[in-house]
């Protein structure tokens, strides 16, 4: 299968590349600065517990979508943010079937795509303002997908595999295809779990619930997943959150095959791990905030369901990105006439 990762020289971009194209796919990857120019000149390499000397794949990196060519499926390893000012580009890699598979935490910017019910169609405006890659991307060529693997950039072109190989995907409109099940094979045959799901919107809240929570008070505290757990205070707090986006999901007809009890324990598992949000913060990057919470917050909007504790974890990382952003341009945090 000709493949195409946009965002492959990312964590999660690089792992699949990698792993695809050892398993004899044909990928390319689109990266950006030194990325690009570690995996071209001493290719993609992934580390893992079975590899710590890290391995690498046949993958092709290229600077400029224009220079992939036709594909048959179409992988956006990229934050939410950073989808729109390239989605008029995506085009230029899609043949009469070629699938998209959008890669990204939060709510994604299809939710309300060839889906029934009163919110059909409805655009989520923090991740696709002016539902401008609505417009661009044909939903048919849409499948769903959840990310559960974890892992991190340590070095340009080097990515390290922490846990988990799960990517269930699912048709927007619940069908089982044979296109899903083609991609399901692909993702096995590189070592992935890919199970076709009835109901992709449930597992995406299920993923949610802990990128709404963990992210943002791992960027505000520091603190790994380990220790929000253990630690009383953030522990309630991401319950507290938890439940909110919990209210707002039931109101779209969402339901949860764990309790939020099990998918806390379930983080606290994972051990002293960082967020990718607070990997952000470490490395100065923009964070994804309006995709984890800023979307949370306009759903609850919606369907009339309060926010309180979501919108104020909301407001200190938003606070906390734009320091983030005026340290980059040299600009004092505390500015004259603030000093208090």
């Amino acid at each position: 299968m000709k493949i195409c990762i946009i965002g492959g020289g990312g964590a999660i971009g690089g792992f699949l590349a990698v792993q695809l194209a050892r398993a004899g796919n044909e990928v390319t990857v689109v990266a950006r600065g030194k990325t690009l120019s570690a995996i071209q000149e001493k290719g993609l390499t992934l580390i893992t517990e079975e590899h710590p000397q890290g391995i690498q794949g046949p993958v092709r990196a290229v600077e400029k979508i224009s220079e992939v060519g036709i594909v048959d499926l179409v992988i956006l390893a990229i934050k939410a943010h950073q989808l729109t000012p390239i989605v008029g580009e995506i085009n230029q890699l899609l043949g009469q079937d070629t699938v998209i598979i959008p890669m990204q935490n939060g709510i994604p910017f299809w939710y309300f795509q060839r889906r029934s019910g009163p919110y059909q169609n409805h655009v989520v405006q923090t991740v696709d303002p002016q539902g401008v890659i609505m417009k661009t991307l044909d939903p048919q060529r849409i499948i769903g997908c959840v990310v559960y693997p974890a892992a991190i950039s340590v070095a340009p072109g080097v990515i390290k595999h922490v846990e988990g190989v799960r990517f269930p995907i699912g048709e927007l409109d619940g069908s089982t295809t044979d296109r899903a099940l083609k991609i399901s094979e692909v993702m096995k045959a590189a070592g992935f779990k890919s199970p076709i799901l009835e109901d992709i919107r449930s597992e995406i809240w299920l993923k949610l619930w802990g990128n709404l929570t963990f992210n943002p008070i791992s960027a505000l505290t520091h603190g790994t997943l380990l220790e929000i757990c253990q630690h009383p205070k953030t522990r309630q707090l991401a319950k507290d959150m938890m439940t909110e986006a919990q209210n707002i999901a039931h109101q779209l007809d969402v339901t949860f095959r764990v309790s939020i009890e099990k998918r806390i324990d379930g983080a606290e598992k994972v051990g002293r791990h960082k967020t990718s949000m607070l990997q952000d913060v470490e490395a100065g990057r923009e964070l994804e905030v309006d995709a984890l919470l800023g979307s949370v917050i306009e759903l609850g909007q919606l369907v009339n369901v309060p926010t309180p504790r979501l919108e104020a974890v909301f407001a200190l990382t938003t606070l906390l990105m734009e320091c983030i952003k005026d340290a980059q341009s040299g600009i004092a945090l505390i500015r004259p006439g603030n000093q208090h």
